[in-house]
């Protein structure tokens, strides 16, 4: 009996130990600067708080060698704060990173990421990081912000000022890829890569020529709560620019789509808001893999002065964007197929949904018709522009949204910026077929010669040049 009592005491000793040990190993670790910060990046299982306060990465730190992170040699990619530990929590409140936005450029010809996660389940909260300098400090190459690599990762909280970029102020008038008039050193804001990578409830202040939130050979990413507002401005103010020696005056305002510069468009001065690409490169479990973006969802995000709302287009799996709002955009959504629930936008500058291909198929869309943020001047005359086949789309909205000259479109001419003059014909002059259009506005549907087989019912006038279109007129009701 007494050897079996000191057995179940030793047992219980141990365990007490364990449980303590286990206590210890996850107890909060306050640190008070970036120096002490670093070596916890690499470590599993902590849960580290940087004190609060204001902290610069500047130029005179990366001279010092303090931030000397290369992550891949052949991609020649710096990083200043890269996360490579699993199971760890890194708390940022009340933390500000101020980065001079001449570090990235420091680096001579070589791409920036600011701060960058290759670990696994992993959670960072509540940083604010600010690029602290002009708009106009572009990196040498390239820079992002925020690089989310590895699996199941989150980011919460966060606050992002993003700056620096070269050419500011055009959009994508003078080139975006390959093919440019002026030489692009673009700045984005946040990438998502990896397995299942959560980006939530932050806020992205976007003043650069590049995307704010961007997804690459991303599988299951969701974005959820998060809020991008960037800046548009009038291509009539960038022609008031002839004379200055600006970089557009330079290559007197020539675009990349091989004709002048039209007057009467708004143009974001970034990219998308929130984006998918069909490609790019990821890093999970020190392994690198090519793949596109699968399975891409989007939940109760704003996005306001960008090119597009939410664009997943060239995703595949299951896409699902859910009580989503866009403000002020050049283009509200653009998904390709899948569906977008309960989500608003206005029409202020351009469409709030429009077709990317012809061969966009069985698009589900619920899209209330905000009224207008600023005065109009929306360029293509367009609320909507569907092509492709096999959608149900729903377009809801009073009165006070109603602009008169503005229609609800199905095929042909886009009537968009960058399609004038014959230009990029594969992505513009669509047929629209065999699908619902429900309008509960009193905005016109006009179904132009290239449209067939569609169900329409409106309460708005509708101008049918099509064929086997079956139209009812109807008073609606709004409620869903």
């Amino acid at each position: 009996m007494k050897r079996i009592i000191l057995i179940k005491k030793v047992g219980q000793l141990a365990l007490c130990l364990f449980l303590l040990t286990s206590v210890a190993a996850y107890s909060q670790i306050t640190v008070n600067s970036l120096s002490e910060l670093l070596p916890y990046l690499e470590k599993d299982n902590v849960d580290v708080k940087l004190a609060p306060g204001i902290y610069s990465i500047t130029v005179a730190d990366v001279a010092k060698g303090l931030y000397k992170q290369e992550l891949n040699i052949k991609s020649k990619t710096h990083i200043l704060l890269l996360f490579k530990g699993n199971n760890s929590t890194y708390d940022f409140t009340g933390v500000t990173i101020n980065i001079e936005t001449k570090v990235h450029q420091a680096y001579g010809n070589n791409q920036v990421h600011e701060l960058q996660i290759i670990g696994n389940h992993n959670v960072l909260k509540n940083l604010t990081m600010v690029d602290n300098g002009s708009v106009y400090d572009a990196p040498n190459r390239r820079a992002t912000n925020i690089v989310m690599d590895g699996a199941h990762n989150r980011i919460e909280g966060f606050h992002v000022t993003t700056k620096g970029s070269f050419p500011y102020g055009y959009g994508d008038a003078f080139g975006k890829g390959g093919n440019t008039v002026i030489k692009h050193q673009k700045h984005s804001a946040c990438l998502i890569r990896g397995e299942s990578n959560h980006l939530k409830n932050s806020t992205f202040i976007h003043k650069s020529y590049g995307h704010c939130i961007f997804m690459q050979g991303a599988n299951n990413p969701l974005i959820e709560g998060c809020v991008v507002e960037g800046e548009v401005r009038k291509t009539d103010d960038m022609l008031a620019e002839k004379g200055t020696g600006s970089p557009a005056d330079k290559v007197d305002f020539l675009t990349v789509w091989g004709y002048t510069l039209p007057a009467g468009y708004m143009l974001s001065t970034g990219e998308a808001g929130i984006r998918a690409y069909n490609g790019g490169e990821t890093i999970i479990d020190g392994k690198t893999y090519n793949r596109g973006t699968s399975n891409p969802t989007v939940l109760n995000c704003t996005i306001k002065y960008m090119r597009t709302g939410v664009t997943l287009a060239h995703a595949t799996g299951k896409i699902y964007v859910e009580g989503c709002v866009a403000i002020g955009c050049e283009n509200g959504f653009s998904l390709g197929t899948g569906n977008a629930v309960n989500c608003s936008a206005d029409c202020t500058y351009g469409p709030v949904y429009a077709s990317t291909y012809e061969n966009d198929k069985n698009y589900n869309a619920d899209i209330t018709i905000l009224p207008a943020s600023h005065p109009y001047y929306n360029g293509s005359g367009n609320v909507a522009y569907i092509g492709g086949s096999g959608h149900h789309i729903t377009f809801r909205g009073t009165d006070e949204a109603i602009k008169e000259g503005l229609k609800i479109k199905v095929g042909g001419d886009k009537n968009n910026i960058r399609l004038l003059n014959g230009n990029l014909p594969n992505q513009n002059d669509f047929k629209g077929f065999s699908f619902e259009l429900n309008n509960f506005t009193n905005y016109p549907v006009y179904l132009s010669e290239k449209s067939s087989g569609i169900k329409v019912e409106s309460k708005g006038k509708v101008i049918d040049l099509g064929s086997s279109n079956h139209v009812t007129y109807k008073v609606i009701s709004t409620k869903k």
